[in-house]
């Protein structure tokens, strides 16, 4: 079952008029939110951030949090998985084609929800290869818009190299990945970049950065440069879906050094127990 505009129903019978501003110019917003056990993980920061995004491109939001909440429950019971993504959507809504916001369009509010396709053991165990471009996307990377062909190229440009994402560097300074959020490691300390408009303020960076503090481990929000990703010991994506995971090759080079180059760190041990846990205690 989906949640289209009030009323539920089966994703076969949901529909949207051609004209709906999210169809004709990508003119929404989204969000992910995982859920383990039908619990939501860190659901106040991605409602959060959704009412950031909504403001951010002048959408009043639909809902008041208390009724978001509502409905992320309510969709996750009507689904017979225990563990799942839920996604939801805000666009501006109907009106006759003209860039210009309409004045009384009102918003088109969508939800769905599936189970959560996470890493296998496999994958966290040998890590996932990488490539690296240019970061050629709009200046508002914060907004998390579903106007998304910039990372679909990104991400299409990752899939025909045979790699999972695509790392984006901008005036040489690292940016993000096509869908997930990137993490340096240095001479034992974990290395973020700060947030800013070039970058999603990433809910499940925010979850890796609480726990790598919690459990005393290094860790530095600044600027990264190229060079300093290329000559990592350790790097990690962070997202909904990958929740923290390891990058063990880039543009076919091993990542790290010495006995460790091309696996998974023993810094990423530490902080994928940390997740472990923190998921565990939901």
């Amino acid at each position: 079952m989906v949640y289209l505009n009030g009323r539920w129903m089966p994703i076969e019978e949901a529909s949207i008029p051609v004209l709906d501003r999210g169809f004709i110019f990508g003119d929404g917003v989204y969000e992910v939110v995982p859920v383990y056990g039908r619990k939501p993980f860190r659901l106040e920061g991605h409602l959060a951030r959704l009412e950031a995004s909504l403001k951010a491109i002048a959408i009043a939001n639909p809902h008041t949090r208390e009724e978001w909440r509502a409905l992320v429950a309510e969709i996750i019971a009507r689904q017979p998985f225990d563990n799942q993504g839920v996604y939801f959507q805000v666009t501006r809504g109907v009106a006759r084609r003209d860039h210009a916001f309409p004045r009384n369009a009102k918003p088109t509010v969508f939800m769905m929800s599936n189970p959560l396709a996470t890493p296998s053991a496999e994958t966290y165990a040998k890590g996932v290869a990488c490539v690296t471009a240019v970061d050629n996307r709009w200046l508002r990377c914060d907004i998390k818009s579903t106007s998304l062909l910039g990372n679909v190229l990104m991400r299409q440009f990752a899939a025909e190299h045979d790699a999972l994402e695509t790392v984006m560097f901008r005036d040489g300074m690292l940016t993000e990945a096509s869908a997930s959020n990137v993490l340096v490691v240095k001479d034992g300390v974990i290395l973020s970049p700060p947030q800013g408009n070039l970058m999603l303020p990433g809910i499940t960076l925010d979850a890796a950065i609480d726990l790598a503090r919690a459990a005393g481990l290094p860790l530095t929000m600044r600027p990264i440069s190229e060079a300093e990703v290329r000559g990592a010991d350790e790097l990690w994506l962070s997202s909904s879906t990958k929740e923290v995971l390891p990058i063990t090759r880039l543009d076919g080079v091993p990542v790290g050094h010495g006995e460790t180059a091309g696996r998974p760190g023993p810094m990423f041990a530490r902080i994928r127990a940390a997740f472990d846990a923190a998921k565990a205690a939901l």
